[in-house]
């Protein structure tokens, strides 16, 4: 991989990430548009991410240092010894985000081979694209919007978790997921966003950094250099996403976004239908 297509890789990872669009399915796309390129595959989408989630660790740094606090405290072992009650909000929230990270970890622990091949076949992209763009589309009409975070329910952790796992296929789109879950269990725009925000961080840390050490550090093929310019694009460009992005849907729907997903699900399958793209992964 050049050096400019890890900046454009990168810079897709970055912008794409926290939106409800996939940034896998995105840099799935885009690397296989790329002059010369190919999919990046799933090691690269996986460490690329790194980037993205410690821009969310920035951006969230007071809300995680005090729910780690919190929840720590709240563990009757330790040197802290319960100093907080079990049901306080951020100890509880600690709790969720625990129990909502368990579903991706298992399923891509169990359905990992599927994961960075089959699963990375672009007409399956291009319909959950079409799909789960509706289905947004759909809870952003229909879901309530009254919910805040403090009323997040163990239930309802869990399928936040649920929802996320549906990410491991690109298109669905983890952050997209999350929402969409957010969305029909009844929480406002901005609560669904922040907690998709917290959630992911277990979970894709976790993959980033099993993937950096089971390639050695080289991204899957991608070179290490290559590779550590892409995350550290996907960083900058996420942190600045993530600070328009709460401010958009604090005010407007999702539509556009589920008008995009459709779109973009057409343009696959023209381009496929053509020849440009390249329905299952080839090496760049």
């Amino acid at each position: 991989m050049t050096w400019w297509e890890a900046l454009i890789l990168g810079f897709v990872q970055g912008l794409t990430e926290f939106l409800p669009v996939s940034s896998s399915a995105h840099l799935r796309i885009v690397g296989d548009v790329l002059p010369g390129g190919g999919d990046p595959g799933a090691a690269f989408t996986a460490i690329t991410q790194i980037g993205t989630e410690a821009a969310v660790v920035l951006y969230f740094r007071r809300d995680i240092a005090r729910i780690a606090s919190r929840w720590a405290r709240s563990l009757p072992i330790g040197p802290w010894r319960a100093q907080v009650p079990s049901n306080d909000p951020d100890a509880r929230m600690g709790w969720l985000i625990i129990l909502g990270s368990i579903p991706i970890v298992v399923l891509g622990l169990l359905f990992q081979d599927a994961i960075e091949q089959s699963l990375r076949n672009l007409y399956l992209t291009a319909l959950v694209l079409a799909l789960f763009g509706v289905i947004l589309g759909v809870a952003d009409v229909r879901g309530t919007k009254v919910r805040t975070l403090d009323q997040l329910t163990w239930r309802h952790g869990i399928w936040y978790g649920l929802a996320q796992a549906l990410a491991l296929i690109p298109g669905v789109s983890r952050s997209g997921g999350t929402i969409t879950a957010g969305l029909l269990m009844g929480y406002t725009r901005e609560a669904a966003a922040r907690y998709s925000f917290l959630l992911a961080i277990p979970a894709v840390l976790g993959a980033g950094f099993f993937q950096l050490v089971k390639s050695g550090g080289t991204g899957g093929g991608a070179g290490f250099w290559a590779t550590l310019l892409a995350t550290l694009v996907a960083f900058v460009v996420g942190y600045l996403v993530i600070i328009a992005f709460l401010k958009i849907v604090s005010t407007y729907s999702y539509r556009g976004f589920v008008y995009y997903r459709i779109g973009l699900a057409v343009v696959v399958v023209l381009l496929l239908s053509v020849g440009v793209l390249h329905a299952l992964p080839t090496s760049g």
